[in-house]
């Protein structure tokens, strides 16, 4: 099996104790779903191995994992950064119109009002809600990822089709352009604060 069979589940982040147990960043949209996994796929050196699980706890985005044959801390310590994979065929089919995030990168972003935009880079999986990333006009856009913005995605046209807030972009494109007229002045720091999103119904 190859990673194009696959989907990533996460990454293998550090030990956990003296008895072999790792933590996983689960990288998906509900973590909780994968509280009885069996089996992973862990890259190792490029290639995909398969381990049985033993013992599975999680907590929001992170689990606390025992994995078969692991059983000390040297054995756990290899496996450190490795990334984590599941097959395409775990995953449950979804209705007509939603998506899972991975599925969404290298979509065309298509506004009702602005037609196409750009393309999604990545999706950001924050505690407050989860920011699609899209390039535009060599930008970096921020899209909060909620039912009343994102609409639907169609797969077979790999298209995102999103009803953006007015002003979204504007924001974005004049703070760059701010930040790239900023003089190099010590006494004139760049603001760095995060831009914020005009606030939903």
């Amino acid at each position: 099996m190859t990673k194009d069979d696959c989907y990533q589940l996460g990454k293998i982040t550090k030990t956990h104790g003296v008895q072999g147990e790792l933590v996983f960043f689960l990288d998906v949209d509900v973590p909780n779903v994968y509280d009885e996994l069996d089996s992973v796929l862990v890259e190792v050196r490029g290639e995909l191995v398969p381990y049985f699980i033993e013992s599975i706890s999680i907590h929001r985005n992170r689990a606390i994992v025992g994995l078969e044959d692991v059983d000390t801390i040297e054995a756990a310590q290899k496996l450190i950064n490795c990334d984590l994979y599941l097959p395409l065929e775990n995953l449950e089919e979804l209705d007509e119109g939603a998506f899972y995030f991975h599925e969404i990168v290298g979509f065309l972003v298509r506004d009702e009002k602005m037609g196409d935009l750009g393309t999604v880079r990545t999706v950001y999986s924050m505690s407050t809600q989860d920011l699609i990333v899209m390039d535009y006009q060599g930008q970096e856009i921020l899209i909060p990822s909620n039912s009343d913005i994102v609409t639907t995605a169609d797969r077979e046209q790999k298209v995102l089709n999103v009803r953006l807030p007015e002003g979204l972009i504007d924001l974005y494109l004049e703070e760059g352009a701010g930040k790239k007229e900023q003089p190099d002045d010590e006494d004139e720091p760049i603001d760095s604060d995060e831009p914020t999103f005009p606030d939903e119904d």
